[in-house]
Protein backbone atom coordinates (compact mmCIF):
# COMPACT_ATOMS: atom_id res chain seq x y z
CA UNK A 1 0.00 0.00 0.00
CA UNK A 2 1.35 3.25 -0.93
CA UNK A 3 -0.53 6.83 0.30
CA UNK A 4 0.15 9.24 -2.20
CA UNK A 5 0.33 13.25 -1.96
CA UNK A 6 -0.56 13.66 1.91
CA UNK A 7 1.05 15.85 4.62
CA UNK A 8 2.62 13.34 7.00
CA UNK A 9 3.66 14.19 9.96
CA UNK A 10 7.55 14.72 11.01
CA UNK A 11 8.41 13.98 7.40
CA UNK A 12 8.96 16.42 4.32
CA UNK A 13 7.77 13.49 2.25
CA UNK A 14 4.16 13.56 1.22
CA UNK A 15 4.57 9.36 0.31
CA UNK A 16 4.35 6.51 2.72
CA UNK A 17 4.85 2.93 1.84
CA UNK A 18 3.69 0.15 3.42
CA UNK A 19 4.75 -3.60 3.30
CA UNK A 20 3.34 -6.75 5.27
CA UNK A 21 3.25 -4.72 8.94
CA UNK A 22 5.94 -2.37 7.91
CA UNK A 23 7.02 1.48 7.02
CA UNK A 24 9.01 0.71 3.62
CA UNK A 25 10.01 3.12 0.97
CA UNK A 26 6.73 3.86 -1.07
CA UNK A 27 7.43 2.01 -4.05
CA UNK A 28 4.35 1.47 -6.70
CA UNK A 29 4.10 -1.80 -8.64
CA UNK A 30 1.50 -3.59 -10.70
CA UNK A 31 -0.18 -4.67 -7.49
CA UNK A 32 0.22 -1.83 -4.73
CA UNK A 33 -3.03 -0.66 -3.92
CA UNK A 34 -2.72 3.27 -4.35
CA UNK A 35 -4.71 6.00 -2.13
CA UNK A 36 -4.81 10.12 -3.30
CA UNK A 37 -4.50 11.74 -0.16
CA UNK A 38 -4.38 15.34 -0.98
CA UNK A 39 -5.16 17.56 1.41
CA UNK A 40 -4.94 14.96 3.96
CA UNK A 41 -2.46 14.19 6.83
CA UNK A 42 -0.99 10.68 8.13
CA UNK A 43 0.00 11.16 11.57
CA UNK A 44 1.03 8.00 13.43
CA UNK A 45 -1.61 5.63 15.48
CA UNK A 46 -2.91 7.87 18.35
CA UNK A 47 -2.01 5.54 21.78
CA UNK A 48 -4.11 5.97 24.45
CA UNK A 49 -2.26 5.79 27.48
CA UNK A 50 -5.31 5.73 30.18
CA UNK A 51 -8.75 3.71 29.14
CA UNK A 52 -11.18 1.18 29.98
CA UNK A 53 -12.15 -0.23 26.59
CA UNK A 54 -13.91 -3.34 28.25
CA UNK A 55 -16.34 -1.59 30.66
CA UNK A 56 -16.81 1.41 28.14
CA UNK A 57 -17.80 -1.40 25.57
CA UNK A 58 -19.90 -2.88 28.11
CA UNK A 59 -22.28 0.18 28.74
CA UNK A 60 -22.64 0.45 24.61
CA UNK A 61 -23.94 -3.02 24.65
CA UNK A 62 -26.32 -2.40 27.55
CA UNK A 63 -27.36 1.09 28.89
CA UNK A 64 -25.51 3.91 27.37
CA UNK A 65 -26.06 7.19 28.53
CA UNK A 66 -22.85 9.08 27.75
CA UNK A 67 -24.54 11.10 25.26
CA UNK A 68 -27.74 11.97 26.94
CA UNK A 69 -27.42 15.55 28.71
CA UNK A 70 -29.93 15.61 30.98
CA UNK A 71 -32.32 13.96 33.74
CA UNK A 72 -35.17 13.58 31.01
CA UNK A 73 -32.55 11.58 28.44
CA UNK A 74 -31.11 9.69 31.24
CA UNK A 75 -34.95 8.64 31.99
CA UNK A 76 -36.12 8.18 28.82
CA UNK A 77 -32.61 5.72 27.56
CA UNK A 78 -33.19 3.34 30.69
CA UNK A 79 -36.71 3.46 30.03
CA UNK A 80 -36.15 2.35 26.86
CA UNK A 81 -33.50 -0.02 27.47
CA UNK A 82 -35.97 -1.71 30.33
CA UNK A 83 -38.79 -1.90 27.40
CA UNK A 84 -36.69 -3.56 25.25
CA UNK A 85 -35.04 -6.13 27.78
CA UNK A 86 -37.82 -7.95 29.42
CA UNK A 87 -35.60 -10.54 30.19
CA UNK A 88 -32.47 -9.38 32.39
CA UNK A 89 -32.36 -9.36 35.56
CA UNK A 90 -30.48 -6.83 36.60
CA UNK A 91 -30.75 -2.96 34.53
CA UNK A 92 -27.07 -2.32 33.88
CA UNK A 93 -24.23 0.53 32.54
CA UNK A 94 -23.66 3.60 32.84
CA UNK A 95 -22.11 7.26 32.15
CA UNK A 96 -24.63 9.85 33.77
CA UNK A 97 -23.19 13.41 34.92
CA UNK A 98 -22.84 14.25 38.05
CA UNK A 99 -23.77 18.14 36.91
CA UNK A 100 -27.17 17.04 35.82
CA UNK A 101 -28.48 16.05 39.42
CA UNK A 102 -28.40 18.51 42.63
CA UNK A 103 -25.45 18.69 44.47
CA UNK A 104 -24.54 15.66 42.04
CA UNK A 105 -26.21 13.13 43.40
CA UNK A 106 -29.22 11.66 41.54
CA UNK A 107 -32.28 9.80 43.66
CA UNK A 108 -33.62 6.38 44.06
CA UNK A 109 -37.34 7.35 43.10
CA UNK A 110 -36.62 8.31 39.22
CA UNK A 111 -35.42 4.63 38.78
CA UNK A 112 -37.93 3.09 40.78
CA UNK A 113 -40.63 4.26 38.54
CA UNK A 114 -38.76 3.07 35.46
CA UNK A 115 -37.85 -0.34 36.72
CA UNK A 116 -39.46 -0.94 40.48
CA UNK A 117 -38.83 -5.06 40.12
CA UNK A 118 -35.58 -5.34 38.49
CA UNK A 119 -32.81 -4.12 40.31
CA UNK A 120 -30.47 -1.32 38.27
CA UNK A 121 -26.68 -0.27 38.59
CA UNK A 122 -25.45 2.28 36.76
CA UNK A 123 -22.03 3.69 37.10
CA UNK A 124 -21.42 7.31 36.60
CA UNK A 125 -19.60 8.83 33.79
CA UNK A 126 -16.45 8.80 35.98
CA UNK A 127 -16.79 5.49 37.58
CA UNK A 128 -16.53 6.75 40.88
CA UNK A 129 -20.02 6.36 42.30
CA UNK A 130 -23.73 4.32 41.49
CA UNK A 131 -26.95 5.18 41.03
CA UNK A 132 -29.28 2.41 42.06
CA UNK A 133 -32.70 1.41 42.49
CA UNK A 134 -34.80 0.49 46.37
CA UNK A 135 -34.35 -3.49 45.18
CA UNK A 136 -30.91 -3.10 44.09
CA UNK A 137 -30.55 -1.45 47.81
CA UNK A 138 -32.63 -4.53 49.13
CA UNK A 139 -30.61 -7.08 47.21
CA UNK A 140 -27.42 -5.39 48.63
CA UNK A 141 -29.05 -5.42 52.10
CA UNK A 142 -28.46 -1.80 52.50
CA UNK A 143 -30.15 0.04 54.86
CA UNK A 144 -30.37 3.25 57.02
CA UNK A 145 -28.13 1.14 59.72
CA UNK A 146 -25.60 -0.11 57.09
CA UNK A 147 -22.56 1.94 58.04
CA UNK A 148 -20.40 3.98 55.42
CA UNK A 149 -17.40 1.84 54.51
CA UNK A 150 -14.18 3.35 55.04
CA UNK A 151 -13.09 3.72 51.32
CA UNK A 152 -16.66 5.25 50.46
CA UNK A 153 -19.94 6.79 51.43
CA UNK A 154 -23.84 6.03 50.93
CA UNK A 155 -25.91 9.10 50.16
CA UNK A 156 -28.61 9.47 52.77
CA UNK A 157 -31.86 11.12 53.47
CA UNK A 158 -31.17 13.61 56.12
CA UNK A 159 -34.38 13.24 57.84
CA UNK A 160 -34.63 9.59 57.83
CA UNK A 161 -31.27 8.60 57.51
CA UNK A 162 -32.40 6.10 54.37
CA UNK A 163 -30.52 5.64 51.84
CA UNK A 164 -31.05 7.55 48.82
CA UNK A 165 -30.01 5.83 45.64
CA UNK A 166 -26.42 7.11 45.48
CA UNK A 167 -23.65 5.29 46.01
CA UNK A 168 -19.88 7.13 46.32
CA UNK A 169 -16.71 5.20 45.44
CA UNK A 170 -16.20 1.73 47.85
CA UNK A 171 -19.84 1.79 48.60
CA UNK A 172 -20.22 1.48 44.95
CA UNK A 173 -17.64 -0.72 44.15
CA UNK A 174 -18.67 -3.35 46.92
CA UNK A 175 -22.17 -3.86 45.42
CA UNK A 176 -21.08 -4.20 41.78
CA UNK A 177 -18.13 -6.69 43.12
CA UNK A 178 -20.60 -8.11 45.70
CA UNK A 179 -24.31 -8.28 44.62
CA UNK A 180 -24.41 -7.34 40.26
CA UNK A 181 -23.86 -10.59 38.19
CA UNK A 182 -20.49 -10.38 36.68
CA UNK A 183 -20.83 -10.74 32.53
CA UNK A 184 -19.46 -13.86 31.02
CA UNK A 185 -16.66 -13.98 29.05
CA UNK A 186 -18.31 -14.25 25.94
CA UNK A 187 -19.77 -10.83 27.04
CA UNK A 188 -15.92 -9.17 27.90
CA UNK A 189 -15.12 -10.53 24.85
CA UNK A 190 -17.95 -8.96 22.88
CA UNK A 191 -17.13 -5.50 25.22
CA UNK A 192 -13.39 -5.36 23.96
CA UNK A 193 -14.42 -5.81 20.29
CA UNK A 194 -16.73 -2.98 20.51
CA UNK A 195 -14.58 -1.02 22.42
CA UNK A 196 -11.69 -1.75 19.92
CA UNK A 197 -14.00 -0.96 16.83
CA UNK A 198 -15.43 2.37 18.27
CA UNK A 199 -11.05 2.95 19.07
CA UNK A 200 -10.01 2.37 15.84
CA UNK A 201 -13.06 4.26 14.60
CA UNK A 202 -10.93 7.34 15.77
CA UNK A 203 -7.44 6.97 15.36
CA UNK A 204 -6.53 4.58 18.36
CA UNK A 205 -4.19 2.07 17.65
CA UNK A 206 -2.94 1.32 20.57
CA UNK A 207 -3.58 1.32 24.50
CA UNK A 208 -3.20 0.89 28.62
CA UNK A 209 -6.31 -0.16 29.92
CA UNK A 210 -6.11 1.26 33.19
CA UNK A 211 -8.06 -1.31 34.78
CA UNK A 212 -7.31 -5.26 34.29
CA UNK A 213 -9.53 -7.33 36.20
CA UNK A 214 -8.40 -11.60 36.10
CA UNK A 215 -11.80 -11.59 34.08
CA UNK A 216 -11.00 -9.08 31.11
CA UNK A 217 -7.58 -10.16 31.31
CA UNK A 218 -8.65 -13.71 30.10
CA UNK A 219 -10.96 -11.96 27.17
CA UNK A 220 -8.28 -10.24 26.24
CA UNK A 221 -6.13 -12.95 26.02
CA UNK A 222 -8.75 -14.86 24.15
CA UNK A 223 -8.82 -12.42 21.49
CA UNK A 224 -4.73 -12.31 21.23
CA UNK A 225 -5.12 -15.96 20.59
CA UNK A 226 -7.79 -15.58 17.81
CA UNK A 227 -5.96 -12.38 16.07
CA UNK A 228 -9.36 -10.60 16.75
CA UNK A 229 -7.15 -8.39 19.20
CA UNK A 230 -6.14 -5.98 16.04
CA UNK A 231 -5.00 -2.87 18.51
CA UNK A 232 -1.68 -3.41 20.90
CA UNK A 233 -2.36 -3.36 24.55
CA UNK A 234 -0.97 -2.92 27.72
CA UNK A 235 -2.72 -4.13 30.26
CA UNK A 236 -2.75 -2.46 33.97
CA UNK A 237 -3.71 -4.97 36.93
CA UNK A 238 -5.83 -3.36 39.20
CA UNK A 239 -3.88 -3.30 42.39
CA UNK A 240 -6.90 -4.66 45.54
CA UNK A 241 -7.26 -1.77 48.22
CA UNK A 242 -8.27 -3.91 50.55
CA UNK A 243 -4.85 -5.54 50.68
CA UNK A 244 -1.01 -5.46 51.12
CA UNK A 245 2.12 -6.42 50.00
CA UNK A 246 0.99 -10.18 49.71
CA UNK A 247 -0.72 -9.44 46.40
CA UNK A 248 2.51 -8.93 44.63
CA UNK A 249 3.43 -12.50 43.79
CA UNK A 250 -0.11 -13.02 42.10
CA UNK A 251 0.35 -9.96 40.09
CA UNK A 252 3.66 -11.28 38.93
CA UNK A 253 2.14 -14.38 37.81
CA UNK A 254 -0.79 -12.53 36.43
CA UNK A 255 1.96 -10.19 34.32
CA UNK A 256 3.85 -13.18 32.31
CA UNK A 257 0.65 -14.23 30.83
CA UNK A 258 1.04 -12.12 27.60
CA UNK A 259 -0.14 -12.77 23.98
CA UNK A 260 0.59 -11.03 20.86
CA UNK A 261 -0.47 -7.72 20.87
CA UNK A 262 -1.68 -8.10 24.55
CA UNK A 263 1.20 -7.49 27.35
CA UNK A 264 -0.55 -6.84 30.94
CA UNK A 265 3.00 -5.46 32.94
CA UNK A 266 1.71 -2.75 34.76
CA UNK A 267 -0.09 -2.28 37.98
CA UNK A 268 -2.59 0.50 38.32
CA UNK A 269 -3.17 1.84 42.33
CA UNK A 270 -5.98 3.89 42.81
CA UNK A 271 -4.48 6.75 45.68
CA UNK A 272 -7.72 9.21 45.73
CA UNK A 273 -11.24 9.85 44.55
CA UNK A 274 -12.63 12.73 43.08
CA UNK A 275 -12.93 16.26 43.46
CA UNK A 276 -16.52 16.20 42.98
CA UNK A 277 -17.51 13.56 45.80
CA UNK A 278 -14.78 15.10 48.65
CA UNK A 279 -12.72 12.49 48.32
CA UNK A 280 -9.97 13.40 46.21
CA UNK A 281 -7.16 14.01 48.42
CA UNK A 282 -5.83 17.25 49.32
CA UNK A 283 -2.87 19.03 50.79
CA UNK A 284 -5.16 21.16 52.49
CA UNK A 285 -9.13 20.67 53.37
CA UNK A 286 -11.79 21.38 51.20
CA UNK A 287 -13.87 24.57 51.35
CA UNK A 288 -17.19 24.09 52.19
CA UNK A 289 -18.68 26.35 48.74
CA UNK A 290 -19.48 29.43 50.95
CA UNK A 291 -16.39 30.84 51.78
CA UNK A 292 -15.01 28.71 54.56
CA UNK A 293 -13.62 25.73 55.26
CA UNK A 294 -14.60 21.95 56.33
CA UNK A 295 -12.09 19.76 58.23
CA UNK A 296 -12.10 17.01 55.45
CA UNK A 297 -8.66 16.31 53.61
CA UNK A 298 -10.65 13.69 51.30
CA UNK A 299 -9.38 9.65 50.97
CA UNK A 300 -6.22 8.15 50.46
CA UNK A 301 -7.06 4.26 49.16
CA UNK A 302 -3.74 3.34 49.96
CA UNK A 303 -1.61 4.25 53.37
CA UNK A 304 1.38 6.50 52.40
CA UNK A 305 4.11 3.52 53.82
CA UNK A 306 2.39 0.90 51.75
CA UNK A 307 2.48 2.77 48.76
CA UNK A 308 6.04 3.46 49.14
CA UNK A 309 6.77 -0.32 49.66
CA UNK A 310 4.49 -1.51 46.80
CA UNK A 311 6.17 0.92 44.29
CA UNK A 312 9.68 -0.31 45.58
CA UNK A 313 8.87 -3.97 45.71
CA UNK A 314 6.78 -3.58 41.83
CA UNK A 315 9.77 -1.58 40.61
CA UNK A 316 12.29 -4.04 41.71
CA UNK A 317 10.53 -6.69 39.97
CA UNK A 318 10.57 -4.44 36.47
CA UNK A 319 7.11 -3.63 36.48
CA UNK A 320 5.54 -0.56 35.94
CA UNK A 321 3.28 1.31 37.98
CA UNK A 322 0.25 3.88 36.87
CA UNK A 323 -1.06 5.85 39.65
CA UNK A 324 -4.27 7.08 39.74
CA UNK A 325 -4.13 10.84 41.63
CA UNK A 326 -6.22 13.67 41.29
CA UNK A 327 -5.92 15.95 44.33
CA UNK A 328 -2.76 17.66 45.35
CA UNK A 329 -1.92 15.33 48.22
CA UNK A 330 -2.42 12.16 46.15
CA UNK A 331 0.23 13.41 43.19
CA UNK A 332 2.61 13.83 45.93
CA UNK A 333 2.20 10.86 47.37
CA UNK A 334 2.59 9.33 44.31
CA UNK A 335 6.01 11.02 43.32
CA UNK A 336 7.01 10.16 46.72
CA UNK A 337 6.66 6.58 46.35
CA UNK A 338 8.82 6.65 43.41
CA UNK A 339 11.50 8.36 45.16
CA UNK A 340 11.03 5.83 47.45
CA UNK A 341 11.94 3.56 44.61
CA UNK A 342 14.40 5.05 43.37
CA UNK A 343 16.35 5.41 46.29
CA UNK A 344 15.73 1.51 47.34
CA UNK A 345 16.86 0.35 44.11
CA UNK A 346 18.46 2.74 41.85
CA UNK A 347 16.83 3.91 38.19
CA UNK A 348 15.21 1.81 36.36
CA UNK A 349 13.64 2.04 32.91
CA UNK A 350 9.86 1.21 34.07
CA UNK A 351 8.31 4.07 33.19
CA UNK A 352 6.14 4.92 35.87
CA UNK A 353 3.27 7.58 35.63
CA UNK A 354 0.85 9.20 37.34
CA UNK A 355 -2.27 9.80 35.54
CA UNK A 356 -5.17 12.37 35.92
CA UNK A 357 -3.36 15.24 37.97
CA UNK A 358 -6.53 17.61 38.50
CA UNK A 359 -4.38 19.52 41.06
CA UNK A 360 -0.82 19.57 41.48
CA UNK A 361 1.09 22.01 43.80
CA UNK A 362 3.45 24.08 42.61
CA UNK A 363 6.67 22.38 44.59
CA UNK A 364 5.71 19.24 42.86
CA UNK A 365 6.24 20.10 39.34
CA UNK A 366 9.61 19.91 38.66
CA UNK A 367 9.73 16.63 40.92
CA UNK A 368 8.27 14.91 37.33
CA UNK A 369 11.18 15.10 35.38
CA UNK A 370 14.02 14.36 38.28
CA UNK A 371 12.01 11.55 39.15
CA UNK A 372 11.70 10.01 35.71
CA UNK A 373 7.86 10.19 35.82
CA UNK A 374 5.60 10.44 33.29
CA UNK A 375 2.50 12.83 33.64
CA UNK A 376 -0.16 11.06 31.94
CA UNK A 377 -2.60 13.89 31.49
CA UNK A 378 -6.44 13.49 30.12
CA UNK A 379 -6.73 17.08 28.54
CA UNK A 380 -10.11 16.76 27.56
CA UNK A 381 -10.92 18.03 31.45
CA UNK A 382 -9.36 20.68 31.33
CA UNK A 383 -12.32 23.00 30.18
CA UNK A 384 -15.08 25.00 32.20
CA UNK A 385 -18.17 22.85 32.55
CA UNK A 386 -21.15 22.87 34.81
CA UNK A 387 -19.62 20.29 37.27
CA UNK A 388 -15.88 22.53 37.17
CA UNK A 389 -18.18 25.44 37.91
CA UNK A 390 -20.42 24.01 40.34
CA UNK A 391 -19.12 21.25 42.27
CA UNK A 392 -15.19 21.51 42.07
CA UNK A 393 -14.29 25.37 42.31
CA UNK A 394 -16.12 26.09 44.99
CA UNK A 395 -14.65 23.41 46.85
CA UNK A 396 -11.22 24.35 46.27
CA UNK A 397 -11.35 28.18 46.57
CA UNK A 398 -9.74 29.98 43.82
CA UNK A 399 -6.08 29.65 44.86
CA UNK A 400 -6.12 26.32 44.77
CA UNK A 401 -8.36 25.90 41.37
CA UNK A 402 -5.74 27.88 39.71
CA UNK A 403 -3.21 25.02 40.12
CA UNK A 404 -5.46 22.56 38.25
CA UNK A 405 -4.20 20.27 34.80
CA UNK A 406 -1.01 22.45 34.87
CA UNK A 407 0.15 20.38 31.41
CA UNK A 408 1.87 23.13 30.11
CA UNK A 409 4.19 23.93 33.14
CA UNK A 410 4.54 20.21 33.74
CA UNK A 411 6.33 20.42 29.54
CA UNK A 412 8.55 23.58 30.72
CA UNK A 413 9.74 21.59 33.72
CA UNK A 414 11.26 18.92 31.41
CA UNK A 415 8.46 16.25 32.29
CA UNK A 416 7.26 13.30 29.62
CA UNK A 417 3.91 13.79 29.17
CA UNK A 418 1.55 10.83 27.69
CA UNK A 419 -2.19 11.17 26.85
CA UNK A 420 -4.97 9.58 27.34
CA UNK A 421 -8.67 9.78 27.89
CA UNK A 422 -10.11 8.10 30.37
CA UNK A 423 -13.03 6.80 28.24
CA UNK A 424 -15.49 6.46 28.64
CA UNK A 425 -15.38 8.87 31.34
CA UNK A 426 -14.65 11.19 28.35
CA UNK A 427 -14.79 11.25 24.98
CA UNK A 428 -11.89 8.56 23.57
CA UNK A 429 -11.57 11.07 20.76
CA UNK A 430 -7.91 12.23 20.81
CA UNK A 431 -8.68 14.81 18.18
CA UNK A 432 -10.69 16.50 20.61
CA UNK A 433 -8.68 15.69 23.21
CA UNK A 434 -5.57 17.82 21.80
CA UNK A 435 -7.97 20.82 20.45
CA UNK A 436 -9.00 21.20 24.37
CA UNK A 437 -5.20 20.99 25.87
CA UNK A 438 -4.35 23.45 22.87
CA UNK A 439 -7.48 26.19 23.80
CA UNK A 440 -8.65 24.54 27.14
CA UNK A 441 -12.23 25.27 25.94
CA UNK A 442 -14.66 22.17 25.32
CA UNK A 443 -15.32 22.21 21.30
CA UNK A 444 -18.88 22.63 21.85
CA UNK A 445 -18.33 26.08 23.13
CA UNK A 446 -15.98 27.53 20.44
CA UNK A 447 -16.12 31.30 20.15
CA UNK A 448 -18.42 31.55 23.54
CA UNK A 449 -16.52 30.21 26.55
CA UNK A 450 -13.70 31.70 27.76
CA UNK A 451 -10.77 29.61 28.12
CA UNK A 452 -9.99 27.45 31.31
CA UNK A 453 -6.46 28.79 32.97
CA UNK A 454 -4.96 29.49 29.36
CA UNK A 455 -1.73 29.86 30.39
CA UNK A 456 -1.58 25.93 30.93
CA UNK A 457 -2.51 25.22 27.51
CA UNK A 458 -0.05 23.14 25.48
CA UNK A 459 0.51 23.59 21.52
CA UNK A 460 -1.74 21.37 19.33
CA UNK A 461 1.23 19.48 18.17
CA UNK A 462 2.78 18.79 21.41
CA UNK A 463 -0.59 17.26 22.28
CA UNK A 464 0.09 14.86 18.80
CA UNK A 465 3.36 14.10 20.36
CA UNK A 466 1.28 13.24 23.56
CA UNK A 467 -0.83 10.96 21.91
CA UNK A 468 1.55 9.23 19.91
CA UNK A 469 5.66 9.69 20.79
CA UNK A 470 4.58 10.01 24.55
CA UNK A 471 1.77 7.33 25.12
CA UNK A 472 4.08 4.67 23.24
CA UNK A 473 7.18 5.64 25.92
CA UNK A 474 4.95 5.18 28.77
CA UNK A 475 3.71 1.81 26.49
CA UNK A 476 7.14 0.25 26.20
CA UNK A 477 6.45 0.53 22.56
CA UNK A 478 9.30 1.15 20.69
CA UNK A 479 7.66 0.71 17.21
CA UNK A 480 5.01 2.79 17.74
CA UNK A 481 4.37 6.75 18.08
CA UNK A 482 6.97 7.86 15.45
CA UNK A 483 6.65 7.36 11.33
CA UNK A 484 9.88 6.25 10.15
CA UNK A 485 11.15 3.10 7.61
CA UNK A 486 11.09 -0.08 9.44
CA UNK A 487 8.83 0.74 12.14
CA UNK A 488 5.21 -0.72 13.10
CA UNK A 489 2.75 0.79 10.20
CA UNK A 490 0.32 2.04 12.68
CA UNK A 491 -0.63 5.40 11.15
CA UNK A 492 -3.78 7.56 10.66
CA UNK A 493 -5.27 9.32 7.60
CA UNK A 494 -6.88 12.36 8.69
CA UNK A 495 -9.28 14.05 6.16
CA UNK A 496 -7.72 17.48 6.40
CA UNK A 497 -4.39 18.96 6.70
CA UNK A 498 -4.06 19.64 10.20
CA UNK A 499 -0.58 21.44 9.19
CA UNK A 500 -2.12 24.65 7.77
CA UNK A 501 -3.55 26.28 10.83
CA UNK A 502 -5.33 24.04 12.60
CA UNK A 503 -2.10 22.23 14.20
CA UNK A 504 -0.60 25.62 15.28
CA UNK A 505 -3.89 26.98 17.01
CA UNK A 506 -5.83 23.98 17.65
CA UNK A 507 -9.04 25.33 17.25
CA UNK A 508 -11.38 23.05 14.58
CA UNK A 509 -9.26 19.26 15.41
CA UNK A 510 -12.14 17.72 16.95
CA UNK A 511 -14.32 18.18 13.35
CA UNK A 512 -11.61 16.76 11.66
CA UNK A 513 -12.74 12.80 10.36
CA UNK A 514 -10.92 9.97 10.27
CA UNK A 515 -10.59 8.58 6.55
CA UNK A 516 -8.36 5.59 7.62
CA UNK A 517 -6.85 3.97 10.58
CA UNK A 518 -4.09 1.09 10.35
CA UNK A 519 -2.77 -0.83 12.87
CA UNK A 520 0.60 -3.05 11.85
CA UNK A 521 -0.28 -2.52 8.37
CA UNK A 522 -4.01 -3.86 8.88
CA UNK A 523 -6.86 -1.37 7.77
CA UNK A 524 -8.71 -1.66 10.81
CA UNK A 525 -11.21 1.54 10.10
CA UNK A 526 -12.02 3.30 6.91
CA UNK A 527 -14.00 6.28 6.45
CA UNK A 528 -13.82 6.50 2.84
CA UNK A 529 -16.82 4.46 1.24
Amino acid sequence: MVIQDASIWGSADTTIGIRGDRIVPAEVGPSTRVIKASGATVVPGFQDAHVHAPFAGLNMLRVWLNDAVDRGEYQQIIAEHVRSNPGSDWITGGGWAMSAFPGGNPHKADLDAIAPDRPVFLFNRDVHGAWVNSRALEIAGITATTPDPPDGRIERDPATGEPTGMLHEGAAYAMYERVVPPPSQAQWRAAILEGQRHLHSLGVTAWQDAWVTPATQQAYRSLAESGELTARVVGALWWDRHRGLEQIDELLERSAESAQGFHPTTVKIMIDGVLENYTGALLEPYCDGCGGHTSNHGMTFVDADLLDAAVTSLDRHGLQVHMHAIGDRAVRMGLDAVQAARTANGLADNRHHIAHLQVVHPDDIVRFARLGVVANCQMYWASSDPQMQELTIPFLGTERAEQQYPFASLQRSGARLAAGSDWSVSTANPLAQIEVGATRVDPSERGEAAPFLPTEAIEAGKGIEAFTSGSAYVNHDADGGVLALGRRADMVLLGADITRGLLRSGRGLADVPINMTIAAGRVVHSGLG
